[in-house]
């Protein structure tokens, strides 16, 4: 590698800036930030999920999960209650209006995955299979 413009490190992570500052642009409009909206999507699949279940599929610690958490119920889109069987564990059920913000926010992500693909055009496909793979965990 001559130039540090060629290092995969380099071109995944400005790659990653560019979404990540797409999508918070997407997401502004209700107060929302791209994390926030993954937490409200897994949700919206099956409300009432505790928030370890949520943090462990979308690979988010237990500090960082429990901070959008509470931002999320500050915001008024889901309320935090005990278990019956266990008072340690909490399910995250969404509020009226967590539920309300699921087709502006899907229809606002559904945009930049359009928009992302026109960019691509066919190789979108091959791409989120390669991020995929790099993704996940390698011992």
């Amino acid at each position: 590698m001559d130039r540090v413009e060629q290092c995969i490190s380099f071109l995944v992570g400005k790659a990653a800036q560019q979404m990540s500052r797409r999508a918070r642009d997407k997401l502004s409009v209700w107060g929302v930030t791209p994390s926030q909206y993954a937490v409200l999507r897994v949700l919206w699949e099956q409300d009432g999920q505790p928030g370890a279940v949520i943090g462990a599929r979308l690979v988010i610690d237990s500090a960082t999960i429990t901070g959008l958490i509470d931002r999320l119920e500050a915001a008024g889109l889901l309320d935090r209650r005990a278990d019956g069987g266990d008072r340690r564990v909490h399910r995250l059920f969404l509020t009226g209006r967590g539920r309300a913000l699921q087709a502006p926010l899907d229809a606002a992500m559904d945009q930049l995955n359009a928009e992302v693909d026109a960019d691509l055009g066919g190789q979108a496909p091959g791409l989120r299979d390669a991020l995929r793979r790099l993704g996940e965990a390698r011992k």
